[in-house]
């Protein structure tokens, strides 16, 4: 698979997902609505991909709507294959993402040490 055909297959996943849960057609009281995709990571061969996910709210809440989105993978996966009408699509794996949190208490403690030196 050429690297602009695993780019565009990433970038239509995302989309999907992401318009799937904005829509609230996952049906799942466990997934937040404040819940984004940061990212998709498919597989050479593209029987994999990598869902991350990341959200505003608490880390509990992220990794409840990890969960619910794990167990809904075969209805997201069966959407996703009637759209994308590839040979195969890509089992789906869903984890936490906390880099942009832990982003921002690097830089919040950054700044501390900065006040603090002043």
């Amino acid at each position: 698979m050429s690297e602009y055909t695993k780019k565009r297959l990433e970038s239509q996943i995302t989309e999907m997902i992401s318009i799937m849960i904005m829509h609230e057609e996952i049906k799942n009281p466990g997934l937040s609505k404040f819940v984004s995709i940061s990212g998709v990571s498919v597989s050479p061969d593209a029987s994999h991909a990598r869902v991350m996910m990341t959200s505003f709210e608490d880390e509990q809440s992220l990794r409840r709507s990890v969960k619910a989105l794990n167990s809904a993978s075969g209805f997201i996966q069966s959407r996703i294959a009637r759209v994308l009408k590839t040979r195969n699509t890509p089992r789906l794996e869903f984890v936490a993402d906390t880099s942009i949190r832990d982003g921002m208490e690097i830089n919040t403690l950054i700044d501390s040490l900065q006040e603090h030196d002043e």
